[in-house]
């Protein structure tokens, strides 16, 4: 083995340093998996537990094996002759997927069901289990499609489902379709768990965190989310939520006038919510305990002010793009431009109460994507234990319900065949008289 005191010096040096420099390189890496690690730490601690989405109970319930190219002859002869498919049939044919491609054939009768007679029928076992088979074979944008279409699909999933695809989504980091999922919660007015909550919140604060340029459409459906949603949480993370909410539901009041914001969407119709933004920002301020709004949530509604109070500017100083006749947005009536005029004024309150939450110590410092991962490490693991409790009472009462179903479609089938040979019998007697 070579000595270094045998090597000349200047050699020696450019070793010496070579070695440092591989030391050096060997900690800096260990310091980056280290901090990997940790962030790769707190996102799990976001997600769901694996018994949360553990598969067991559900592959363990009784199961109907049938075959899918029979059924679908059978549901396609029974259309043809303008009869109802029953939500047995549906059922099954959703329960047996074995493959991606029968995911594609099981949204197409899914669709014929939605449209026909028994629409009203389809199942909520059947919407489980169409969520989850979507999951498993690689099919989640199915899942995401009919469920943005719940019109045209009767896809009407119940809390525990909506968790899971949440979840799905979360943990490929695919934010922007997990408030795609948060999105319809808002809409079905299904904030009721604790764990939809904080995994709404998360998905929503994630992808404010990317910074999104969003439409007005968007910032709508967002706003919504965030306060229908922050509106279930009395603390930092919900209060910055409704705040956010609010100021984007306003902005959308300001640009657009109020049925721009509640139409089609389970919000007030009374003008003013840029007032219920400062209406929390003092809520706040008057609160005690160690509730605050983070520092980032009321940045990001100074902005919009700022914004909206350069546009105010623009539309006062006469600038008209097409003329007289185009100058007032369709749908804003004198109502809505009062409630504009009144911009000037939530523009000095927002700056006197940011300035004294600012001096109460009442503004966290902590980012909004922070707040929602810590809100989820600390209540996430608790909630889930009810709702696991809450699914299993479910999926009994399912089978009990699938098991009265099969056993009526028995008996009827019996009787048909009994009244079917009964008027054999008298056929046959007529012919002999």
């Amino acid at each position: 083995m070579l000595k270094m005191s045998t090597l000349p010096p200047r050699l020696y040096q450019m070793v010496r340093s070579k070695m440092a420099a591989s030391v050096l390189k060997r900690c800096v890496t260990a310091a980056v998996k280290v901090k990997g690690l940790a962030h790769s730490s707190t996102a799990r601690r976001r997600l769901l537990s694996a018994a949360y989405t553990d598969t067991k109970l559900w592959d363990e319930r009784e199961k109907e094996p049938q075959n899918l190219a029979v059924l679908a002859n059978l549901m396609d002869r029974t259309y043809d002759r303008n009869l109802p498919v029953s939500s047995l049939t549906i059922s099954r044919f959703v329960d047996n997927i074995s493959c991606r491609e029968e995911v594609d054939q099981a949204e197409y009768y899914l669709y014929k069901f939605r449209h026909s007679p028994n629409c009203w029928y389809l199942r909520d076992w059947t919407i489980h289990t169409w969520i989850r088979q979507c999951l498993k074979y690689g099919a989640r944008d199915k899942a995401l499609h009919t469920l943005k279409n719940k019109i045209q699909y009767g896809i009407f999933p119940d809390d525990f489902t909506f968790n899971l695809l949440l979840d799905s989504y979360i943990k490929d980091e695919d934010f922007k379709s997990a408030c795609s999922v948060v999105e319809e919660v808002m809409l079905q007015e299904a904030f009721d768990l604790p764990s939809t909550q904080i995994l709404s919140l998360n998905a929503l604060g994630c992808f404010l965190a990317t910074r999104p340029q969003l439409s007005v459409s968007e910032e709508r459906t967002m706003g919504a989310s965030l306060l229908i949603c922050g509106l279930k949480q009395d603390n930092t993370v919900g209060l910055s939520a409704q705040l956010l909410g609010n100021a984007l539901l306003g902005k959308v009041e300001i640009l657009k006038g109020i049925h721009a914001v509640f139409k089609g969407m389970p919000l007030s119709w009374v003008r003013g919510y840029l007032g219920r933004a400062l209406a929390v920002m003092e809520r706040v301020y008057a609160a005690s305990g160690d509730i605050k709004l983070s520092k980032d949530t009321l940045d990001c509604v100074s902005h919009m002010l700022q914004e909206l109070s350069s546009t105010s500017d623009a539309d006062s100083s006469g600038e008209e793009s097409d003329g007289e006749e185009n100058g007032k947005e369709e749908g804003v009536d004198d109502d809505d431009e009062a409630e504009k005029a009144n911009l000037p004024h939530y523009v000095s309150r927002f700056r006197e109460l940011s300035s004294q939450l600012e001096s109460q110590g009442k503004v966290d410092p902590t980012s909004f994507q922070v707040l929602v991962t810590m809100l989820g490490q600390q209540n996430l693991a608790s909630a889930e234990e009810p709702d696991v409790e809450q699914y299993q009472s479910r999926l009994k009462a399912w089978e009990a319900e699938k098991r009265q179903l099969i056993q009526r479609e028995k008996d009827l089938r019996e009787k048909a065949e009994q009244e079917r040979q009964e008027r054999l019998a008298a056929k046959a007697a007529e012919q002999q008289a």
